[in-house]
This record gives structure tokens, sequence and C-alpha cells, in this order.
């Protein structure tokens, strides 16, 4: 936020459109989601987010924009780098003579201004604009390559683009990629079908059909990812990984490739990462203040077991990743074995799991214990051996963490034992354990509120209830369901969904010593685990859900639809 919450406090008051006690609910309940106050009572509808802005605007002596609406010339955009306006929330919008005109969400940062005016080379005149509608233009950015690679892929479709030459075949594969990072997409499908090529995007986590090519351009498009992933392209029978960087705008991307082998050709998934993109903290991930304070807890302690858990997709890997973030300085060595290796990060020391040769988790990791690391980064625990070396390592002075199947957190303590861990030894290792998925993100441009109804007070209760969450915690959690929910009308910016991009849901359990006690005294079950759990103040992720359906994050069909999967 521009001005400190405290100061927001002060003339919020001094306006009348809030009173003290209203200020210091909104501040509890931002605590609890590791939010601002001002975003409760924006997100409530308690204050409108337009007399707020003008208000600041007022308060700032700095104009106002709702850049939102304004058809920006791509000569104006090309004046500041696309990768410069996303890091630092800004959009330039209009040219007048030598003045630049800058809608930004901090327009009193005048470092950030003295840096635009010297890479323009223009006056930067700075108006005050919402994250979101600053957010909504940005993909004027987007929408450059994204109409541009578009407009290539449908000239070359109506022109009956049938020649399936090289050169053709170049060509629309770049346009392909440019569109799907045009549109934000993290997967690109190129799928066999008996008589056609299909090609589909995955956005928010949902695949879309985006169009069919002719049958004759599969094996060249395949082809085309084999060349780039220096894969060979004689083999067809047997499935294939590789990686290549691509350049779409200002900003580099990593892509990984998968190629399998079906009945009517083989298929390539195309995983885009964003190498510049990475959460740095907890909160960005959307943990909560009371979960980050634990799992903080958890990672300064020098040797025990963190596991994050949940299916493929969910988030995991990305939750390591900013956890090694938070733990990398130059007096420890991190160490990671993985499968794949998703991003590079300066000063760890990551290792490809490469079956080939007999590289692979449990091999790994024994030959990590040799070279002397503090932290250790274990891809994924999915065999017994895997899972009793990273375990014997956990108890030597090192701090091990790793991912695991399993659907909530409480299971990963059987899990664990399934693999063949004795249960002393999961006792004594395992010290937190982060279960997660990822929900749709309501959009912000096109956000509605309405109050909540009795069926969907009725599918909570009975979600909880399905939980095993006790009869007396259900009852009071009837009289303190949100009274208003949200949800989005769909819009140009969400592509009429209702919703842009994705945060998570968390449930954390910490193994404390009463909970160490049960384990080892192998007369635990999952119902005596939960039982002590709770009574501790243990919340699942569909509790973490309903906070945040309850301030506007996501809906309850979302929360739903991802817990249920």
């Amino acid at each position: 936020m521009i001005l400190p919450q405290e100061d927001i406090k002060k003339i919020l008051i001094k306006r009348g459109l809030i009173d003290e006690d209203l200020w210091q609910s909104a501040e509890f309940e931002a605590k609890k989601l590791n939010l601002q106050p001002i975003q409760i009572l924006l997100n409530r509808r308690i204050i409108n987010l337009d007399i707020f802005y003008n208000i600041l605007s007022e308060e700032l002596k700095i104009p106002r924009v709702q850049v939102s609406s304004i058809n920006i010339s791509p000569s104006v955009l090309a004046l500041i780098p696309e990768k410069i306006a996303f890091e630092k929330r800004l959009i330039p919008f209009a040219l007048e003579g030598e003045i630049l005109k800058v809608a930004m969400v901090n327009p009193l940062d005048l470092e950030t201004i003295n840096f635009l005016q010297e890479i323009a080379r223009k006056k930067i005149e700075p108006y005050l604009a919402t994250p979101q509608e600053v957010q909504y233009a940005l993909v004027n950015y987007q929408k450059l390559y994204r109409e541009e690679y578009e407009r290539l892929l449908q000239s070359d479709l109506q022109l009956g683009v049938t020649e399936a030459t090289e050169t053709n075949i170049i060509r629309l594969f770049n346009n392909l990629l440019g569109y799907a990072i045009g549109t934000n997409a993290s997967d690109i499908h190129i799928e066999a079908l008996e008589t056609a090529t299909l090609i589909r995007f995955r956005i928010d986590g949902i695949l879309r059909e985006m169009m069919t090519l002719p049958k004759n351009f599969l094996d060249p498009l395949i082809a085309r990812v084999k060349v780039l992933s220096n894969l060979p392209l004689d083999e067809h029978f047997r499935p294939l990984d590789g990686r290549f960087k691509a350049k779409v705008g200002d900003f580099e991307f990593d892509i990984r490739v998968a190629i399998m082998p079906t009945i009517y050709g083989e298929k390539a998934v195309l995983r885009i990462l964003a190498s510049a993109i990475k959460p740095t903290s907890l909160g960005e991930l959307g943990i909560d203040e009371e979960i980050q304070q634990k799992i903080e807890s958890a990672i300064r302690k020098t040797f025990g077991m963190i596991l994050v858990t949940g299916p493929t997709g969910s988030g995991k890997t990305t939750t390591l990743y900013t956890i090694i973030n938070i733990l990398n300085n130059p007096e420890v060595n991190i160490v990671t074995i993985e499968d794949p290796i998703e991003y590079a990060i300066p000063r760890i020391n990551q290792t490809q799991v490469n079956p080939k040769v007999g590289l692979n988790f449990a091999v790994g990791l024994r030959a990590f214990l040799r070279q002397d690391p503090n932290i250790i980064m274990v891809g994924e625990i999915r065999d017994s051996e895997t899972a009793e070396v990273a375990t014997h390592a956990a108890l030597t002075g090192h701090l091990v963490l790793s991912t695991l199947h399993t659907n909530d957190a409480p299971t990963a303590i059987p899990r664990l034992i399934e693999l063949g861990v004795p249960h002393y030894l999961v006792a004594d290792s395992l010290i937190l354990v982060i279960a997660q998925r990822l929900v749709r993100k309501i959009c912000t441009n096109c956000i509605v509120s309405a109050p909540i109804t009795e069926a969907q007070k009725k599918i909570i209760i009975e979600q909880l209830h399905s939980l095993g969450i006790y009869e007396e915690e259900i009852k009071n959690y009837e009289n303190s369901l949100p009274q208003t929910v949200y949800q989005g009308k769909g819009c140009q910016l969400c592509s009429q969904s209702g919703y842009l991009g994705r945060t998570g849901i968390f449930e954390v359990l910490t193994v404390d010593e009463e909970l160490k006690y049960l384990i080892a005294s192998r007369e635990f079950t999952l119902e005596k685990i939960r039982e002590i759990i709770r009574k501790k103040g243990y919340r699942t992720m569909f509790e973490d859900a309903i906070n945040k359906i309850s301030v506007g994050i996501t809906t309850l069909e979302e929360a739903l639809r991802v817990i249920r999967e």
C-alpha cells in the first residue's frame, strides 16, 4: 500500500468512512490472513474502492487515472520495457510532447520515477491508479504479442497452410508458444487425434481447447519440440523428457518438455516456467501469518525433516523453492536432487535425477551426505529406499526438505511407515508437514458480492462433517460463517471466466513431543492424531479456504472443486 496503514486509518476516520472499532475488527481479520486492514475493508465493500482512491488522490495531491479504460498506443508502451512495468507495477498511458504520463500503484516512489526518466528520456508525470487497474492495463503488453501471434496463427490457417514445411512449422510453433504465454498458460498440450492435431492450453489450472490443426502437422511439430530440447528425432516409442529456453517480450521462459507415445501418434506437453517470476516469500504463496510462523520456526532448526504434501500440480515444488530461497545464505551448504530441476537457484548445488546412469533420489541423497551439506532437498520421497536414507539424514544433523503424495498433512505419518520407516524413526525425524492445494483467485476487475445462501451454508457444514471435525466445533462454525460471498462476473481481463491467477490453501502439522510419543508408541491411529492436533488449534485446508472465501480471494465452488479432486 502506498501509505502506512496507520496513516490510512487516520484518513478514513477523519473522512468519516469508518470508526476505531471497525478498523480494529479489520485489523484482527487481516492478521489471520496475512493481509492489510484496508484490503479487508475494500474486499468486503465496507469502503468503496473508487471513493478510497479518490480520497488518496486528494490527500496526496496526485491526479488519479482509471487507466483500464484507456486504449494505450503501442508506441507509448514501447517507451517502458515490459519487465520494468511488471516489476514496478506501473504502465505508461499517454505521451504529450516530452511528458510521459505513467499510471503507478505507488506514485510517491521517486527512485522509480527518476529511473523511468533515464530509460524513457522523457519527463515523467505520475498518476495514481489502483493495483487492479494497473494489472488490467499491463495486459496491453501481453495483448501486443498475443494479438500478433493469434493473427499470424489465424492467417496461416485461413490461407490453408497445410504444407508442413520446415519454415511453416518453425513459424507456427513460435506463434503457438507466444500465444500461450500471452494468454498466461502454464502448459501447452499438442495431442494426436485420429484425424487431426489438437492444441490445448492449461490456464489457471483448467485445460482449454484452443485450436485444431491438420493431422499432418503433428509429427513436424513434435519434431520441432525434440530439436529444441535436444531429444532423438528417430525415437517414437518410448517416453522422452527435455527442456529448452524461449524468450517472449522482455521475459525469458524455461520450457519443460514431456513426450509420450499414444495410439494415434506422439503427444507433447510443454510446461512454461517463467525464469524471473518466482515467489520470494511465504506470504506470496497465500500462506497466512499463523502458518508462516510455524513454518519459519521449523526451518530455523538445524536437523529434522519437513514434508510438503499434495497431488501433482498442487504447488509443492514452488513451496519448497520458496523455503530454499529463504534459507539460502553464504553460511550454509544447500544441495538438491530433483526430477526435474524447475528453476536454477544461485549458490545451490542442484542435481538432476538420471536413471540412465543409476542416479535416483536415494543414490543422490547418499552421495550428498559426503558433500558436507547443511540442508538437503529431495524432490520426492516415492520409495522405501529414499524414505529410509532421508530419515537417517534428518537424524544426523541435516535439515531435509521433501515432498510426499498424500491428501492431507496427518496422512503423511502412516505413509512414511508404509514405506518402511520404523515408527520411532518417524517420531524422531519428522518436525513439520505442510499440505496444500491451488485454488483460482476471483478476478478483482469483475468481482461482485452477494449474501451467502442457506444452500451454501449447508455445503460448508457437510464438508466440515466429511473432514471429521467434531460436532461441537461445527456448531461454532454455524454461527460464524461469512455472511457475504464473492464471485467474478467475467470480463475481458479474465477471458470471461471470473478467475485470474491462483493462490494456495494450506494446512500445517507440527510434530511436537506429545505427537512424537504417540507415533513412537505404535498404538497411534489417524483418528488419535487428529484428536490431539485439533485440541492444539490444527486447521484443515478447507478451513483456510473458508477464510479466503470470506474476504473475496476465492469462491466456495472453487475450493470444493480442488479439495474434492
